[in-house]
């Protein structure tokens, strides 16, 4: 039972996931521009990441009232796979001095 619910998950978090792409564009375009208005009105810095973050942090926050709304988990699984594309989309383009870099890679080496 639980590998099914599990799998049903992924499932539709992939689905909403592909619609929301096409109806939103990239998420890093995306969480680019809620950081930067998200750091407006807070006036705090943001990255992405938060943007990614918060999203998550919501949905937990709804779950405290029903833990077994399965729409929250599925948009949770849905808001870590967008946020890791923007995350790995926006470190692509970016080009840190060696100190800054990370010490451990973000992506799986090659070979």
């Amino acid at each position: 039972m639980s590998e099914l619910i599990r799998n049903d998950i992924l499932a539709k978090a992939k689905d909403a996931v592909k619609e929301r792409g096409e109806n939103y564009g990239k998420p890093s375009d995306n969480f680019t521009i809620t950081a930067a208005l998200y750091e407006a009105h807070l006036a705090i810095p943001m990255t992405p990441f938060d943007v990614g973050a918060l999203h998550i942090l919501n949905k937990l926050a709804r779950l405290h009232s029903d833990p077994t709304h399965v729409d929250s988990w599925v948009d949770i699984a849905g808001y870590a796979a967008v946020t890791c594309e923007a995350i790995y989309d926006i470190e692509d383009t970016l080009h840190l001095p060696e100190d800054q870099q990370n010490i451990v890679p973000m992506k799986p080496q090659k070979d």
